[in-house]
């Protein structure tokens, strides 16, 4: 049976929430198995165990041989107190088993870590011959949670003590008093030699801790900057993040959004399933994506016949077949420029396992000619209504709209006002094979995820709450 190295990670905090984020900030919850994977592939793919080994080897120089504590004027060499060691020569730790990882959280407490390995130790006996040992050990460690100087939760190593387990002599001959010099020995020595894999264990979790405060760029619409809100929480199966999102322009500079006339309600998470992740994407993020694409100008288009099949012509022949008060005394053939500027931010509706974005644009219809000057035939106010498809990566949520419909209103015309309501076909149209193209392409830039202990969400179940989006992982 393997020994055991128990982990206590204090982290003093309050009680996990039931289940609301009051803020618009992004809500992770981290299964205590993405905990315990994290902790073992760190020690499986990492060089934790080799340098520790490496470090122990080279400065011991043989704990129990010559220049050693055994070793000639040691307590059991030649003038030492049985002088019957002297064939005895360095016995050192030479493999450390890899260690199985589990853990067990504990509600507004902490982290149970337990590391199961055996320590191997070889040398020559004093009788000659290869001696090899094994030993069971129970390293008992406490870590408390504390805040770097730019906010980074970090975990640090209070204590750390040792109890030596069963000591296993797999061939060789050592002597009884030996034995007993050796386990006392090891007892006092190898908290200082283990010791230094909770430590590195520790500096890989506080990386992956660190890595939430991430600058993710949003192409050339700016970036954003996740912060932890407060400390985190502890429930019986995951740990919980309150990560605060600032969007920065490519400058740097923070951008404050405008506000909803009514502050949002608070989000209302489902509960998490066992053995899974979760990350919560608040309507915050969509409507800041969307803000930043109206303000950067990404939302206004000139669509000119060139962009559209010819089954779907753009000529004045074609708009006085639908609307002919319309053309005013404009002569039919002339071709058409449809122009669309985006004057305020759209609208995201997140609820009812749907997502919408509603684009409200001015569009004027124009006659176009390519040497000379578009002239002014009529004005329309319209909103234009997307369906939302959501699809996530590994690290971002992807958006993909659809026209579901439009609808439009005379603005000004140069001719008498007139019905609009035969332009909607005809405009949806072109909507859908120049307008919507346009629009997917800036928002291939996506929404960022925080990173979470490397959690990959491409997998993840979306469910479409009220004012939010969560994404769910089985671990």
């Amino acid at each position: 049976m393997s020994g055991m190295w128990s982990l206590l990670l204090l982290w003093g905090l309050a009680a996990p929430c039931q289940g609301l984020l009051d803020t618009v900030g992004t809500l992770a919850r981290i299964d205590k198995d993405e905990l315990g994977r994290a902790i073992q592939n760190s020690l499986v793919g990492g060089p934790i165990l080799q340098n520790v080994l490496g470090t122990v080897t080279s400065v011991n120089q043989g704990l129990l041989g010559y220049q050693g504590l055994l070793g000639g004027g040691g307590l059991l060499g030649y003038g030492g107190v049985f002088g019957i060691v002297g064939d005895l020569s360095g016995l050192r730790i030479q493999e450390l088993t890899l260690p199985q990882v589990s853990l067990k959280l504990l509600p507004g407490f902490g982290v149970q870590l337990s590391l199961h390995t055996k320590v191997g130790l070889h040398g020559s006996g004093p009788l000659g011959g290869l001696l090899q040992l094994a030993a069971e050990v129970n390293v008992s460690s406490r870590v408390a949670l504390g805040m770097s100087a730019r906010g980074k939760p970090i975990l640090i190593l209070k204590r750390c003590s040792t109890l030596l387990g069963h000591i296993s002599l797999l061939s060789g001959l050592l002597p009884a008093p030996l034995f007993g010099v050796v386990e006392q020995t090891l007892f006092k020595l190898l908290p200082g030699l283990l010791c230094p894999v909770v430590d590195s264990v520790l500096g890989v979790v506080n990386e992956l801790l660190g890595a939430v405060l991430s600058l993710v760029p949003l192409g050339s619409l700016g970036s954003v900057e996740f912060m932890l809100g407060t400390l985190p929480l502890i429930s019986n199966q995951y740990i919980e993040l309150d990560i605060n999102p600032i969007v920065k322009s490519v400058a740097g500079d923070i951008i404050d959004l405008p506000k909803p006339p009514k502050p949002p309600k608070p989000i209302k998470v489902p509960p998490k399933e066992d053995h899974t992740s979760q990350v919560t994407v608040p309507l915050y993020l969509f409507d800041t994506i969307f803000g930043l694409l109206q303000t950067n100008g990404a939302l206004d288009a000139d669509i000119t016949p060139e962009l559209v099949p010819s089954n779907i012509p753009l000529t004045t022949t074609d708009l006085a077949a639908l609307a002919p008060e319309a053309l005013g005394g404009l002569p039919p053939g002339q071709q058409l420029l449809l122009s669309f500027w985006v004057k305020k931010a759209p609208t995201v509706t997140l609820q009812n396992k749907k997502a919408t974005v509603s684009i409200p644009a001015d569009i004027h219809v124009l006659s176009y000619l390519p040497a000379g000057t578009p002239e002014a035939l009529l004005e329309l106010t319209g909103v234009m209504t997307f369906n939302a498809q959501l699809a996530p990566s590994a690290t971002k949520l992807h958006l993909s709209l659809s026209l579901e419909r439009l609808s439009v209103k005379l603005a000004s015309s140069s001719a008498h006002p007139f019905d609009t309501s035969h332009l909607e076909e005809w405009l949806s149209d072109v909507v859908r094979v120049a307008y919507v193209p346009k629009l997917n392409a800036g928002l291939d830039v996506g929404i960022p995820l925080p990173k979470v202990l490397n959690v990959n969400f491409a997998s993840a179940v979306l469910d479409i709450i009220e004012n939010a989006v969560v994404l769910t992982v089985a671990s």
